[in-house]
């Protein structure tokens, strides 16, 4: 079993940045690919990142290229995303994931999920 607790998000004007934190407990963080989702409002949830277990594959959503940077600590049983340039359509509950066999692009991979945390971009 892996725990998720995603943290980091709030609201935040249009042009601006934050950076989301996941942290991970339970079985061994590295032997999992790990990623981030969202779902906006009236949407269903999307793919936004992809990180390999190393840290060094690393796959992104058109919208979030060149914007958005996943990143991953196993020290620290943490991901990150960076995330830049936000534009209200950014706005969404962001969901930390986890597969322990594909890289995390798609949601029938995912085995643990994380709750959510909530990232507003105001106009």
């Amino acid at each position: 079993q892996v725990q998720l607790v995603e943290s980091g998000g709030g609201l935040v004007q249009a042009g601006g940045s934050l950076r989301l934190s996941c942290a991970a407990s339970g079985r061994t963080f590295s032997n999992y690919f790990m990623g981030w989702f969202r779902q906006a409002p009236g949407r269903e949830r999307e793919f936004v990142a992809a990180i390999g277990r190393l840290g060094l594959n690393k796959y992104y959503a058109d919208s979030v290229k060149g914007r958005f940077a996943i990143a991953r600590d196993n020290a620290k049983n943490t991901i990150y995303l960076q995330m830049n340039s936000l534009k209200p359509e950014d706005t969404a509950v962001y969901y930390c994931a986890a597969a322990l066999t594909l890289i995390a692009t798609r949601e029938n991979d995912i085995d643990y999920w994380g709750k959510g945390t909530l990232v507003t971009v105001s106009s």
